[in-house]
């Protein structure tokens, strides 16, 4: 099976049309969603009408909660706090309601033969980045799978555990898992990349070969940054497409 991992889309929608594009043109059998759906961009409706299309498969982010609020948006950031008020009257309320019944993790009895969430496996609600070797050692010893997919940061990276213990970043664009290993994969961020690379980002797992690959993909970044503005927006929410940071 070849999973395509997506994640933080953050209602920009010709970020998120570029990206489910390429998923058919390399054929990926199952699209998984990492949440973050909502937030920061102006089509959050659009976004979440066409990631429902594509999958069942969606776990919830702290901006979807934050949305409709099942997370204290006191913690979020002025824009992000701007974002998810304007989003929140943006949303019906079925799209509400869809949102607050997200689950936090999937995976965790097996049947895909991974994990995925948004923050972290151990205490996902906490909304906690893996952003140092330290904190992936720390989240290894609480997986209940040996491969965990993550977004949250908006960056992606891979990191892998020996069976002694050791950890160590493998990879930030191409993994080939060994059997005795155990990784944690973050695929990004569609929406709003954060590496330096404004191109959208996702993933794609095939569980076969015992292989991740991270994709980029132009699109439209003026479009949605004028969307972005025409809404009212925090300008900076715009230009921070156009350098991926």
């Amino acid at each position: 099976m070849r999973y395509a991992i997506i994640s933080d889309i953050h209602s920009n929608r010709e970020a998120l049309d570029a990206v489910l594009d390429d998923i058919g043109r390399r054929g990926a059998e199952r699209v998984v969603c990492l949440g973050d759906v909502v937030g920061y961009g102006a089509e959050p409706g659009a976004c979440l009408a066409e990631v429902r299309k594509r999958t069942e498969l969606i776990v919830a982010g702290n901006h979807d909660w934050g949305a409709v609020g099942k997370v204290d948006l006191n913690f979020f950031n002025r824009s992000a706090r701007t974002a998810a008020e304007w989003t929140a009257g943006e949303l019906t309320e079925p799209e509400r309601i869809f949102l607050a019944q997200l689950p936090l993790t999937l995976g965790q009895g097996g049947a895909e033969g991974f994990t995925a969430v948004h923050s972290t496996p151990d205490h996902p609600q906490e909304w906690r980045y893996i952003l140092s070797i330290d904190e992936a050692e720390f989240q290894f010893e609480r997986m209940a799978q040996p491969l965990c997919f993550v977004g949250h940061s908006h960056q992606p990276i891979a990191w892998q555990c020996h069976s002694g213990g050791r950890c160590s970043v493998v990879s930030r664009e191409y993994l080939l898992m060994e059997p005795d290993r155990r990784y944690i994969v973050n695929v990004g961020s569609v929406g709003q990349p954060r590496d330096g690379d404004p191109r959208a980002c996702y993933a794609v797992y095939d569980d076969q070969r015992r292989e991740v690959v991270v994709h980029r993909v132009e699109y439209d970044v003026a479009s949605a940054q004028g969307k972005i503005l025409k809404a009212g927006l925090p300008r900076r929410l715009a230009e921070r497409l156009a350098s991926g940071l």
